[in-house]
């Protein structure tokens, strides 16, 4: 077995900054660092002997990308999802924004819809900025939203320069710095994303580059950003590591050689060797001001330092949490789960289901007598997520049922220790015990047995089916009844348009419009092709004022759904939608219904169709 030997880079090699103009070194060949990285093999940690100072910035941020990168790990957010996403990072990053920026796309019609609603916002945190290629005709795009900032991808190492793009490092460099240049031209901030940093040549590149942006910065009288991007996840929070895997070694080569401000500095990091928080401390220790973030770590490959981590993080260096409302963590947790139907690994800090839950029971007996022996800060106050323990044998039926009121999000009421689903299960717990078990009984199998034990308490997937196509079903005859040529009452006004909407929508079966008697007063109108099974079963003027979807509607005068039923015409499961139809002064003049196949509501997909793009 080999012990651990220190590897010494053949190259990077760690200079003290002077300041020094440094000119590209445009090598022929790809300088691929193959000492470090052999690729058939695991990665090196090379160390160079050298130590430096801790130097962080006197304002230390969180920025989000939870936009950018963040849709390139799971399917894309809805317009709506990002704008309520959105609305809780501003409560979480507080006034004096914390969370100090938001990056978007700006690519699909999609992208530059939810930039516009959160920009109607108008939050001075996070403030929006975009993201594009290194693509000139890309910049019209930020010029089109009205942004402040961008950031523009600029890869930095060979890999990229010679393997991806065929170029060379001084067609790169000018490509890039004509694109930044065109950005300083319309008065738009960019930041160059130095993707691939931990595989760049620091002082054959990187640093001639930051020199390179620093004097145009100066010729320009603003600024221009950096984002030292770990694409691949290679960095090291060790400030004895050599580069360019040293996160200390680039923040400070950057801002001491490169002469970039702290201020103007942003780090972005990646996973792939579980080092993603460690490297963004020490970023910020070493004078990164910037920390890129994303809501739940999400992010391309392995994700990306988790946003509300960022944050815990920024209060522990600071000492205050500055204004953060620690409360919306749990916000955006249950967020995830309840809109975006994401399932959150209960193990996962801060928002997993179990990250404050004692197991063991000499630790809950601890945990019992004070909360603070295993529970890392008061998560009642800060997180809105008090304390638990697990199901053990001294549990009781008292204990059984705290659990299922702390621990689970099923609504309890008129629930009792007396209950027999309850006693049950105290009768199933001290039987595991018995048969000789000695750990606590974990969430995953003890909220098996209380959808065993107490299944009213659930609501299935078929539920959460039915409640979708419920809300599809009631929007769409919400609409149609607001349609001028509905509301005219006028059969021959109206046909032609029910016609268009169930072309348009082929779930629906067939639409009809009663009179305030429930006679109705227009045709079945079906798809052409079912015209024959259902035109003769239903003629004008029957009367349907006994019928639950009549009544309701002119009861209360809201949109009402019925129970499923099965089609006589044809076997399928079937629902009946309505709504009433107002004039002009909003008093009822009849009721729109249409019946639906609930099969085929229940197929539509949600969302649409989104670019991937890269870093």
């Amino acid at each position: 077995m080999k012990k651990f030997t220190p590897i010494h880079p053949t190259g990077n090699v760690w200079r003290e900054p002077t300041g020094k103009k440094l000119a590209i070194q445009d090598v022929e060949k790809p300088n691929l660092f193959r000492d470090l990285f052999p690729y058939s093999e695991v990665p090196r940690i090379p160390f160079d002997g050298v130590t430096i100072p801790l130097d962080p910035a006197e304002e230390p941020v969180i920025t989000c990308t939870t936009f950018r990168d963040g849709q390139q790990a799971r399917p894309p957010y809805s317009v709506e999802q990002i704008v309520a996403i959105y609305d809780l990072l501003h409560k979480l990053g507080g006034p004096e924004g914390i969370i100090r920026q938001c990056e978007f796309f700006l690519y699909s019609d999609k992208d530059k819809e939810a930039v516009r609603q959160c920009l109607e916002r108008n939050y001075r945190y996070p403030e929006i900025t975009g993201w594009i290629r290194a693509v000139e005709k890309d910049f019209h795009l930020v010029k089109e939203m009205g942004l402040k900032e961008t950031g523009i991808l600029t890869s930095a190492s060979d890999y990229h320069i010679f393997l991806k793009l065929n170029s060379t490092r001084a067609k790169a460099l000018d490509k890039y710095l004509g694109l930044v240049k065109a950005a300083l031209s319309s008065g738009v901030i960019p930041r160059c994303h130095f993707e691939d940093i931990t595989r760049a040549d620091i002082y054959g590149f990187i640093v001639p580059f930051a020199q390179r942006l620093m004097e145009l910065a100066e010729e320009a009288k603003t600024k221009i950003k950096i984002r030292l991007c770990d694409t691949m996840g290679y960095g090291v929070p060790w400030a004895q590591a050599a580069l360019p895997r040293s996160v200390p070694k680039l923040v400070r080569a950057l801002h001491k050689d490169g002469g970039v401000p702290k201020e103007w500095l942003e780090w972005h990091g990646h996973n792939d060797f579980y080092l993603v928080t460690a490297n963004a401390l020490s970023a910020w220790l070493f004078g990164c001001a910037g920390l890129n973030a994303t809501v739940l770590g999400f992010g391309e490959r392995t994700g990306n330092t988790p946003i509300e981590v960022a944050c815990v993080t920024h209060a522990e260096l600071t000492g205050s949490t500055n204004g953060m409302d620690f409360s919306v963590i749990t916000e955006l947790a249950e967020y995830f789960k309840e809109e975006i139907h994401f399932r959150i690994p209960h193990n996962m800090p801060l928002v997993g289901k179990d990250f404050n839950i004692t197991r063991a029971g000499i630790h809950a007996d601890g945990a019992i007598k004070n909360e603070e022996i295993y529970n890392i800060f008061d998560t009642g106050k800060l997180l809105n997520r008090p304390p638990s323990v697990s199901v053990t044998d001294k549990s009781g039926v008292s204990g059984i049922l705290y659990w299922i009121q702390t621990q689970t999000d099923l609504k309890t009421e008129g629930l009792t220790k007396n209950h027999p689903g309850v006693v049950n299960l105290r009768d199933w717990v001290d039987e595991v015990y018995r048969d000789g078990r000695t750990t606590s009984i974990s969430s995953d199998e003890m909220m098996a047995e209380v959808k065993k034990h107490l299944p009213h308490l659930f609501r299935s997937e078929f539920d959460r089916i039915k409640a979708r196509v419920a809300a599809i079903a009631l929007d769409l005859v919400t609409k149609m009844v607001t349609n001028p040529a509905i509301r005219s009452m006028d059969a021959k006004l109206q046909e032609p348009v029910l016609e268009e909407y169930i072309v348009k929508d082929p779930f629906i079966k067939y639409i009809y419009i009663t009179d305030t008697e429930g006679v109705k007063v227009t045709r079945n109108v079906v798809h052409p092709y079912d015209r024959a099974k259902y035109d003769r079963e239903f003629e004008l003027h029957q009367d349907f004022a006994d019928r639950n979807w009549f009544v309701r509607p002119m009861k209360d005068g809201e949109a009402h759904i019925t129970d499923f039923y099965i089609s006589r015409f044809d076997d399928t499961l079937c629902v009946t939608v309505s709504a009433p139809v107002r004039d002009e002064r909003e008093e009822i003049i009849g009721v729109l219904g249409a019946d639906i196949r609930f099969e085929d509501a229940a197929k539509l997909e949600e969302g649409e169709e989104h670019l991937q793009h890269e870093e």
